[in-house]
């Protein structure tokens, strides 16, 4: 039952002296998710009290599924965007239908991510490298951000994912800038920004949302063309029964499936980094699934829109002091008395603050240093980031992700196909053997090598493998005798591998050198044992160290010229 309700490994043991914290971490969420909630879903293309909606049920689900106990689960802004990204071509912004879809969106991702859970897939995150998540999120970043230029510019800008469609269409539009909006927008940048560096403590959003309201009610701002909320419902969201018809089953499922990789990815990342810096419990991949999947299941009922955990609220949440879930619960409970009691307040809310906010929220996204470490350590993997940012960038932002997984699987597959292949030498005086390519004064003989390869022997490199072994026998000119394969690194073996190795035997005997095993371990060499590859006896085919294998190779050398000087003496 506990894995199945991780709020049983932590509500029965709960201390008193926890409270004080998850009640400051909880109500300072819950300040920050008011302003923002709203602030993403004007993102998905949602009235801002759906936001609100998402804020409330989801984190009291996850509360009980959930194993990290800081994680924040609410609207975020790049799954905001996916949703406004696949449902726009499916209905018209501001409709009722578009709302329908975007909830009945929230529901099949769920089921998405809890069926994935209970089957055991939460390994899926592997399929995401570092610098593809990093590509991915940057590009996200951009796209998100000059997505509210509208609201901060007050013009109407043309709404796509394809970066350089928006720069045109504010470029068209420049000539209209609403000045008075664009000062208030700025201002509220600034300001979080400032409160920021100031004390990260600071709820500078909801601050700066207090500020944007007094001033557009003391000026009169809405009536000199600043666009703001107006009326937000009052109350806690209804329960609705889903169209579960076939026909909103095939528009929702292929965003769905993508919708929920991503979020997955973005929570489990998050909940990950907590866990390594709190160390007290572990976070376990496949029961994240199925708390994300409740969270967005049961959340759909209560008309939320996609959902998943936050990277900035569960860094204030942990920062605040949270201990347990219980600080989500609080955080709801804040929001739920808003939805309540508060919402007329929010009526002259300018929608440029909302912008700032998000501009904000997301410009912490854009990883500059690991950019700049890559360009210093990995350029391969630089040109993976470089090239999923470009595709999300350029063409959308499922394009974007999709492309960086395949670029990930081609890279991994251009690396075992080209696998690490050492050619040793023994260090004088010693038994050990290093690369002859980054040690100097290494013992070498004319009549043999010794060879290290680091990888399994697989369908994908055998082939490099065996080319670049025999290549190196060649070079020789008739003098080598032995091939030593310094097998400690190779674990395993496939049936084209197998193959590989017989081929290799084979060449290297029909130019009269003898391939040695040393350090194989028991599976490999049974393997080689039960296909034939070697039938001589094993202690002249197999030896537990190299340096047994070159003493071997040494010694036999020796009689064999000591045996044909004595044929030429008798002679």
């Amino acid at each position: 039952m506990k894995q199945f309700f991780p709020i049983l490994s932590w509500l029965p043991n709960y201390k008193k002296e926890y409270l004080s914290n998850d009640l400051f971490a909880g109500l300072t969420v819950g300040v920050m998710l008011i302003p923002q909630g709203m602030a993403y879903a004007l993102i998905a293309g949602l009235p801002p009290v759906y936001g609100l909606y998402a804020s409330v049920v989801p984190q009291i689900i996850y509360a009980i599924f959930g194993t990290s106990r800081q994680l924040s689960v609410a609207p975020v802004a790049m799954d905001s965007l996916l949703v406004a990204t696949g449902i726009s071509v499916l209905a018209t912004e501001g409709t009722d239908a578009y709302i329908t879809f975007a909830i009945l969106l929230a529901f099949f991702m769920g089921v998405a991510q809890f069926t994935l859970g209970v089957i055991r897939m939460g390994f899926i995150t592997n399929l995401l490298s570092k610098p593809v998540i990093s590509g991915f999120t940057s590009a996200a970043a951009l796209i998100i951000g000059l997505s509210q230029l509208k609201y901060l510019l007050g013009v109407e800008v043309a709404r796509a994912n394809e970066i350089h469609v928006v720069l045109a269409s504010t470029f068209e539009k420049l000539g209209e800038v609403h000045w008075v909006t664009l000062l208030l927008g700025v201002s509220g940048i600034v300001f979080i920004k400032l409160a920021k560096r100031w004390n990260k403590k600071i709820p500078g959003a909801l601050i700066a949302v207090v500020a944007g309201i007094l001033i557009v009610i003391g000026f009169g701002l809405d009536e000199k063309g600043v666009s703001v909320v107006r009326e937000i419902p009052q109350g806690l969201p209804a329960f609705i029964l889903p169209d579960l018809s076939l026909e909103m089953i095939q528009k929702l499922l292929p965003l769905s499936l993508t919708i929920a990789v991503v979020a997955y990815m973005e929570a489990f990342s998050v909940a990950k980094a907590i866990e390594a810096k709190r160390r007290n419990y572990k976070v376990i991949p496949n029961q994240e699934l199925i708390a994300l999947g409740a969270s967005n299941i049961i959340g759909s009922l209560f008309q939320s829109y996609p959902v998943t955990g936050g990277f900035s609220r569960s860094a204030v949440n942990e920062q605040s002091g949270a201990q347990t879930p219980l600080a989500s619960i609080i955080s709801a409970g804040l929001v739920a008395l808003t939805l309540l009691f508060l919402t007329p307040l929010f009526y002259h809310l300018p929608h440029a603050i909302l912008a700032s906010i998000i501009m904000v929220a997301v410009s912490g996204l854009i990883d500059t240093k690991y950019i700049l470490t890559l360009w210093k350590t990995n350029k391969l993997e630089l040109v993976l980031l470089l090239a999923t940012g470009i595709v999300t960038l350029t063409f959308g932002m499922v394009q974007g992700i999709v492309s960086g997984i395949i670029l990930s699987i081609l890279l991994l597959l251009f690396k075992a196909a080209n696998p690490h292949i050492a050619f040793l030498g023994r260090v004088k005086g010693f038994t050990e053997y290093r690369n002859l390519k980054r040690f100097k004064d290494l013992e070498t003989w004319d009549n043999l090598i010794v060879v290290r390869v680091d990888v399994p022997f697989v369908f994908v490199n055998i082939q490099t493998i065996k080319e670049r072994m025999i290549q190196a026998a060649l070079k020789g000119e008739g003098k080598l005798k032995y091939v030593i394969l310094d097998a400690a690194s190779v674990v395993h073996i496939d049936a084209t591998g197998i193959v590989g190795v017989r081929d290799l035997v084979e060449t290297l005997n029909e130019k009269g050198i003898r391939l040695l095993f040393a350090e194989v371990i028991g599976p490999v060499r049974d393997a080689l044992y039960v296909n034939g590859l070697v039938t001589n006896k094993e202690d002249q085919s197999f030896f537990l160290t190299t340096d047994d294998a070159v003493k071997y190779c040494l010694s036999e050398s020796y009689e064999k010229s000591r045996d044909q000087m004595a044929i030429q003496t008798n002679e």
